[in-house]
């Protein structure tokens, strides 16, 4: 069964960083993969597994670019992947699983937001396909190297824009309805909780569990896709085109960010659980769905009978099976 949902009271807030909920965590002789890598807090996710002794996986589309952002970083591989092509995945994870390596920490950070519509080449829209089914696909294969740890993790970066939509089982791609950006991209991030949910059911008998993060509010890459005039028009800037000041505490430094992406790859005080989302380096706390503050997790994300059904159709729209 999944864990309860419920803060366990970590010890840790929004302002702590990814070396502070680290701690003295040694992972010398650790295999990490982490989507996303070389870039915003997935490089501050590498740069702390890195620092506590661990072996770095960075798979990217652009492999010299990654490895030029990753230059000088100690234990740090890159390597070849597009999560929106299944060809790509394939290859990496067969390369990976030739090596005969295990993984003990899979971290799925890599996503878009926001972005135009954009279909990969079975027709699926873009968010979908690169932030849910593309780290579903790529989980799937690499699942016998998880399995032979007896004691791995899954990460999975969600957001607090699930509140924005539930999946919409009917019509994921768009092909009926009218394409709408943030709608694609809560919903992509709905799917990341729901994930999470039905591969902890699959994985706790082999020691594999799984969790899925709310990183918080950043300034990375991950908004490129979003016009300044957007941006003032949400009241996320000013006519300066800075950040309002009454919202300044509200945002994270790329440090603060990785925080819970750590904690729950690394802490101790998870032991035995999985199945939830995380933010502030806590297990968040389940929410009704007219839930107003911009906290907790909304019920369609951790619905079972949903995540049993994105799992049955996930598996239908990639042919990745465990």
């Amino acid at each position: 069964m999944p864990s309860k949902q419920a803060p366990i009271h970590s010890g840790f807030g929004p302002k702590s960083t990814a070396v502070e909920t680290l701690g003295d965590t040694d992972l010398t002789g650790r295999i990490a993969i982490v989507t996303g890598g070389a870039s915003g807090i997935g490089l501050e996710t590498t740069r702390t597994l890195t620092q506590a002794g661990a072996t770095v996986i960075v798979p990217a589309r652009d492999p010299v670019k990654a490895a030029a952002a990753l230059s000088g970083i100690p234990r740090a591989e890159v390597g070849k992947l597009d999560l929106m092509d299944p060809a790509s995945i394939d290859a990496f994870s067969e390369t990976f699983r030739g090596n005969g390596r295990p993984l003990h920490l899979l971290i799925n950070n890599a996503g878009i937001m926001a972005a135009p519509l954009v279909r990969d080449a079975r027709g699926y829209e873009s968010h979908f396909s690169a932030n849910h089914l593309g780290h579903f696909h790529l989980t799937a294969r690499l699942w016998p190297a998880l399995q032979q740890t007896k004691a791995a993790r899954v990460v999975t970066l969600s957001s607090g824009a699930h509140r924005q939509a539930a999946v919409d089982f009917d019509d994921p791609s768009f092909e009926r309805c009218d394409y709408d950006k943030w709608k694609a991209y809560g919903q992509s991030k709905t799917a990341n909780v729901l994930f999470t949910v039905a591969l902890d059911q699959r994985g706790a008998s082999d020691g594999i569990r799984a969790f899925a993060v709310h990183p918080g509010r950043i300034e990375t890459n991950l908004q490129r896709f979003i016009p300044m005039e957007e941006l003032q028009a949400r009241g996320l800037r000013n006519e300066n085109g800075e950040i309002p000041p009454e919202q300044r505490s509200l945002y994270k430094t790329p440090q603060q960010g990785a925080a819970t992406t750590i904690w729950c790859a690394v802490s101790k005080s998870l032991d035995g659980l999985g199945g939830v989302y995380c933010e502030n380096s806590d297990i968040a706390q389940a929410v009704p769905s007219d839930h107003k503050p911009l906290d907790g997790v909304l019920p369609w994300a951790i619905d079972e009978e949903a995540a049993e059904r994105l799992w049955t159709l996930s598996e239908q729209m990639t042919g990745a099976v465990l």
